[in-house]
């Protein structure tokens, strides 16, 4: 059983708690037996009920704990077995979240008979008092056992090694650490299960950041004393997200983050996929020095089939108004080459970047000897002639990619037969790039050449996209559609705000993508990809559907 966010965010007041304690005969789960069992619920500081029963372990007592237990053989002979006892001890625990004093050892007694009497392990969320003890109370007790802990703290119930008695005692803990814990800004279930995580963590006083934060889906930005903002991230549930921060994150870009971070502000978003896009957005606007993704967009490169008289592939930074044919843009300048090899290597265009028919050699170029590439550079080849190669390319890049991937295919399989691996190998890799391109390129094309877009997810959210863009989300209740003034830009009158009116959006195949535009048209397409069983189109001007075939996937070989 998973708990969902809402689960995990129930306010304390609210959850049920099984406080339980097993006596047992000793050594270990595998070898050992249950000889009773005790346990108490709460809820809201309100006791719910008890349980108690001895249990027939099956197997003789050791002497030693019948003396540490008062539980001697006579006392469990004449008593009913784990497999009578379980069905009404889970009865009786339901869906409560289990609690007990280095519960691990209970849980590993209590999973054991489980699984010997053909159950499954138990599913229930789990809080450890010895756990939040440490974490709450070391400084003021020599230990944390349980029976130190009830008398240095003055519980009302103290522990007697008799299974009621412990419950009694640990829950006695549970309301104190409870209290203690309230301190630290712990109102919900989910931050009392990682509480024990940031044991020690040299930031733990900075958790009062996090008190005001909603568990809504969202955006968070960890902010320096000078408010300049450092990381910006997204979350469906914003409290439990950035509080993960504080809770066994040994990476040392978070520790210098948490170090500096003085403020954290959030703004909740009605739905993830606007949580989403305002991540993308955000970073792009502000570049905080902790992002890593997102942050490199303005280094994205094009590759290009130039409008020469003999096209070729180039590896651009800019577009430009001309009459060629643009793919990406691509995350860098080796990704962009990667492909470029892979179709020069279907198709043999030319590589040399000179200029045919003005500037005639006495030869075909080094690539053409090869026989790699065409060669224009010695007046051999017509433009008529090239011009059919490169029609071959743009019906691969536009029409049919079959044009460009089947040869890779054949060349990488016959490298295969011939034993050629690693030459092979580097074939698949090349389709595998190209293939990835033409992808993501197909999921641009698609987003922006539908126009406008109306959609509705599951019957609780909306979102309205324009050629691939969010301009409005909402959020459907009871009462009807909640539609909220969505903050997706920080200021919409900056010169290189992304909020400004799209107009007529020139979308079509083999249309360039601006740059900026391309890690939120991608960040759209992954949810789409996700949600699609869930999603229902509303409107959309011309279709979202793809006319072309499918693409491949290109998996390494076996060696």
């Amino acid at each position: 059983m998973q708990a969902s966010f809402d689960d995990l965010g129930t306010p304390l007041h609210q959850v049920t708690f099984c406080v339980l304690d097993l006596e047992t005969t000793g050594g270990t789960a595998a070898d050992g037996g249950i000889t009773e069992i005790g346990a108490v619920k709460y809820c809201g500081g309100e006791q719910l009920g008890t349980f108690r029963t001895f249990v027939n372990p099956g197997h003789l007592i050791p002497r030693q704990i019948t003396v540490l237990t008062g539980i001697s053989q006579r006392m469990v002979d004449e008593a009913p077995p784990p497999e009578v006892v379980l069905p009404t001890f889970l009865e009786f625990l339901g869906d409560a979240v289990i609690v007990g004093h280095n519960v691990r050892y209970d849980l590993g007694y209590l999973n054991g008979a489980m699984e010997r009497t053909g159950r499954p392990k138990l599913a229930n969320r789990v809080v450890d008092t010895l756990g939040l003890a440490r974490r709450l109370v070391r400084d003021e007790v020599p230990n944390c056992k349980l029976g130190t802990l009830a008398d240095r703290l003055r519980l009302e119930h103290r522990p007697s090694h008799r299974a009621l008695d412990d419950a009694l005692a640990t829950a006695d803990l549970l309301h104190l650490l409870l209290e203690r814990a309230g301190r630290l800004g712990v109102c919900g279930l989910d931050d009392l299960i990682d509480l024990p995580k940031i044991d020690g963590h040299p930031q733990a006083a900075k958790l009062r950041l996090t008190d005001k934060l909603p568990r809504s889906p969202g955006v968070y930005l960890f902010r320096d004393a000078a408010g300049r903002t450092l990381y910006v991230g997204k979350a469906s549930n914003l409290r439990t997200r950035v509080r993960s921060y504080f809770s066994g994150d040994e990476r040392k870009k978070v520790g210098q983050l948490l170090r500096e971070t003085e403020r954290i502000d959030h703004v909740v978003c009605p739905s993830p996929l606007e949580a989403a896009v305002l991540e993308v957005r955000l970073i792009h606007r502000l570049e905080p020095r902790f992002n890593r993704q997102l942050t490199t967009w303005r280094r994205y490169v094009y590759l290009k089939l130039t409008d020469e008289r003999f096209p070729r592939l180039s590896v651009v930074k800019a577009i430009r108004p001309d009459a060629a044919l643009y793919l990406g843009p691509l995350p860098s300048t080796k990704a962009a080459r990667r492909v470029a090899e892979a179709i020069e290597t279907a198709i043999p265009l030319r590589r040399c970047s000179g200029n045919p028919g003005r500037q005639l050699r006495s030869g075909p170029c080094a690539d053409a000897q090869l026989g790699v590439a065409a060669c224009p550079c010695d007046g051999q080849l017509s433009e008529e002639a090239y011009a059919v190669t490169v029609a071959t390319v743009r019906r691969g890049l536009l029409h049919d990619p079959s044009v460009l991937l089947v040869p890779l295919e054949q060349k990488m399989h016959a490298l295969a037969q011939a034993e050629r691996f690693e030459e092979a190998a580097d074939m698949r890799d090349r389709a595998a790039a190209l293939t990835a391109a033409l992808r993501r390129q197909r999921r641009f094309d698609a987003l922006r050449g539908a126009g406008r877009v109306v959609v509705e997810l599951g019957g609780r959210s909306g979102a309205e996209l324009d050629h691939g863009r969010l301009v409005r989300a909402w959020r459907i209740d009871r009462t009807g559609i909640v539609a909220l003034p969505l903050p997706l830009d920080l200021d919409p009158a900056a010169p290189d705000s992304l909020s400004a009116p799209l107009g007529d959006d020139p979308s079509g195949p083999g249309l360039p993508v601006p740059k900026a535009l391309a890690d939120e048209l991608a960040c759209v397409a992954a949810w789409m990809d996700k949600e699609a069983a869930r999603i229902r189109v509303i409107h959309s001007d011309r279709g979202l559907a793809s006319a072309y075939p499918a693409l491949p996937s290109f998996e390494p070989l076996p060696r």
